[in-house]
């Protein structure tokens, strides 16, 4: 199944900041299949509780610049995997960049966002335009029935969106450039100090509708795929996050 899905997400491609694909290997047969956004300690209890063999995210272990030792947090988690011989897999950046499965592609779907182009780190982000011009504020409402979450939105709540670029996660550095593409509204995860001034100087709108809550669809569209190919079954456990 690795190699099936390394391979459909492109993941040889990417420059990341984690390895994507087996990152804990557990027993070599799938037939339970549990997806979440992040490995926590409390994903893992409830996969193991349902009874996984292996577990799919998009926020794994062993990041770039971490402490490499398995002590303390990562041991635990580690230990918990190795004991039930439960498989990790995760993707990253892959999981952002599919253009059918990605973080945004699904966001884009579930937003009513029709895209036409990447932008950004190996072109993770997409701009385009909403499925019908409409206010701001409009908007904000809108994303919050979406991913019931109440969107921090920074702009003029009267401003027409007709263009928008989005990415999901912690991509306010992406900023400055979805407001060269000449978008009225820029959509992501979280948000910087600067980012306000910036939305404020310019009058491009600067929608944070939660890292979480806008990471939580390539992983399910993802596991859905995976349990369709390989005639597994497939969880989504959505342990909640506030930001």
């Amino acid at each position: 199944m690795e190699a099936y899905t390394s391979q459909l997400m492109d993941a040889a491609r990417f420059h990341d900041y984690c390895p994507n694909g087996v990152q804990v290997e557990g027993r070599p047969e799938v037939f339970r299949l549990v997806s979440g956004v992040t490995a926590s300690l409390d994903l893992l209890k409830a996969a193991i509780r349902a009874g996984a063999d292996a577990i799919l995210v998009h926020h794994g272990y062993f990041w770039k610049n971490e402490d490499a030792r398995i002590a303390g947090v990562k041991r635990a988690r580690i230990e918990l995997l190795l004991r039930h011989n439960v498989s990790l897999l995760a993707y990253h950046l892959p999981l952002d960049a599919h253009s059918v499965l990605g973080n945004n592609a699904q966001l884009g779907q579930k937003l009513g966002f029709v895209v036409e182009g990447g932008f950004g780190e190996q072109s993770i982000a997409c701009y385009g335009v909403p499925a019908e011009v409409l206010p701001l504020c409009e908007l904000g409402v809108r994303v919050e029935q979406a991913l019931g979450r109440t969107p921090l939105i920074i702009g003029d709540g009267d401003r027409a969106i007709r263009r928008i670029a989005w990415c999901s996660g912690a991509a306010q550095g992406y900023f400055e450039e979805a407001i060269r593409l000449g978008v009225d509204a820029f959509l992501t995860g979280e948000i910087s100090e600067q980012c306000v001034h910036l939305a404020r100087e310019t009058g491009v709108a600067f929608i944070a509708a939660g890292h979480h809550a806008t990471e939580r669809y390539g992983v399910q569209a993802l596991g859905a795929h995976l349990a369709q190919e390989f005639g597994i079954s497939h969880q989504f456990v959505d342990i909640d996050s506030p930001v």
